[in-house]
């Protein structure tokens, strides 16, 4: 006959190993000396060590399901209360007025609309893009503003 050893995560406080062969029950367990024990013993205690340890697997995967497992501290706990997620009311509202911006800019003067684009997208300084476009700063610099009151009138 072979053994039937439920094959399941155990706690790492579950010192002991339930067996069952055929209509013989036993149970293993390693004292504080290392010395390992086997005991038989009947169907009713294994079923109870059995229940136990599903119970344990039980406990065991709702800590893994419910319980925060990164580090809190003072920073993080602080961080968190100032977060606050969006709600679903304000994330529409910021989602519909970023497409209402980028139709907009569709809407500028190509040159205007590529300005634009550079300094607040891709990050670029007005001189990085005088430079790029081989033109003045201040010429930059007036680009944008009127690009910027365009888009306002938009609004």
């Amino acid at each position: 006959m072979s053994k039937e050893n439920p094959k399941r995560r155990k706690s790492k406080d579950n010192p002991y190993t339930i067996v069952k062969n055929g209509d013989t029950y036993t149970i293993s367990f390693e004292d504080g000396q290392g010395m390992q024990h086997h005991f038989e013993i009947d169907k009713s205690l294994y079923d109870v060590f059995d229940r136990f340890e599903l119970d344990d697997i039980s406990i065991l995967n709702e800590f893994d399901r419910h319980t925060e497992h990164s580090e809190l501290t003072d920073e993080t706990l602080n961080a968190r209360a100032w977060d606050k997620p969006a709600s679903v009311e304000e994330s529409v509202c910021v989602k519909i007025r970023n497409e209402e911006l980028h139709n907009a800019i569709t809407k500028l003067p190509e040159v205007q609309k590529r300005r634009l684009i550079l300094y607040y997208f891709a990050g670029l300084t007005y001189e990085q893009i005088a430079e790029v476009e081989n033109c003045s700063h201040p010429a930059i610099i007036k680009s944008i503003n009127v690009a910027l009151k365009n888009l306002k009138n938009f609004f």
